[in-house]
């Protein structure tokens, strides 16, 4: 990893202003040092105040343009705020990672889920895409190569057991990516989805090992899976190499689903 702004400059998110939302660790602080590397300004925005704002800190101390934003998901006005200051603070959009999430909800079987998880996880994790997506069009349209890269889950493509709420959560992301994607190609925006398996990030540190293992060991690569297997899929979607690719879903998960 390059810790000097000159490694930027000649990569493929050169020039790119790009907002990840649930930036302040795991899968969203490696997507957004990513796009710091390939030559990317990025927002960084999160409900996690000091976290976050240490995360936008690190990246400014290597010489990259990273800014901290605090936001709740769940919350439209703050959805809207966040938005906006992003856009203001890079001076446009040009990229939109909706990479926040409600994650910590499984465990329970359908019949013992709590209604409460339920409303909260679709909250957060459809509501919250959506409304951020809806926030960010004035500026992804006017930058003319807009690009919107949502974070689903390989969870709904083999129906992952006792994980009911997060997995239909996922299954929408899928289907609104598609969605959004017929809307918007006609301002330039592409609309696509990354789907990763089971990530080895703080998230997900309440996943019982035996799913680890189920992971692993059907995986056609047998390993852990680790955000940096991620994040290059994510920095592709949002360059100039992928204009043409919109609607679509990319597993990235090592061969556990193959999509």
């Amino acid at each position: 990893m390059s810790s000097t702004a000159s490694h930027s400059d000649t990569g493929i998110l050169r020039d790119r202003r790009v907002l990840v939302t649930g930036a302040s660790r795991g899968l969203g602080f490696e997507f957004a040092t990513r796009i710091a590397q390939a030559g990317g300004a990025v927002v960084l925005a999160d409900i996690l105040d000091a976290q976050v704002r240490k995360a936008a800190a690190t990246l400014s101390e290597q010489g990259f343009i990273a800014h901290a934003l605090v936001f709740d998901q769940s919350d439209p006005d703050s959805v809207a705020q966040c938005a906006a200051q992003a856009a203001a603070l890079l001076g446009g959009l040009d990229g939109l990672v909706n990479n926040a999430a409600m994650t910590h909800s499984g465990g329970k079987s359908m019949e013992q889920l709590d209604i409460d998880v339920w409303d909260q996880v679709m909250r957060v994790n459809v509501r919250g895409n959506w409304l951020m997506s809806r926030a960010c069009l004035a500026a992804l349209r006017a930058s003319g190569k807009g690009s919107i890269v949502n974070l689903a889950s390989d969870t709904p493509m083999w129906g992952a057991p006792n994980l009911l709420a997060y997995v239909a959560s996922k299954g929408a992301i899928m289907a609104m990516t598609r969605s959004m994607a017929r809307e918007l190609g006609g301002d330039n925006i592409t609309v696509n989805a990354v789907a990763p398996g089971l990530t080895l990030v703080e998230a997900t540190e309440y996943v019982p090992q035996a799913r680890h293992e189920l992971y692993e060991n059907q995986r056609a690569i047998h390993r852990a899976q680790l955000p940096e297997d991620v994040s290059g899929a994510v920095t592709f979607l949002l360059s100039g190499l992928s204009r043409f690719v919109t609607g679509q879903v990319l597993a990235v998960n090592g061969g556990f689903v193959m999509y």
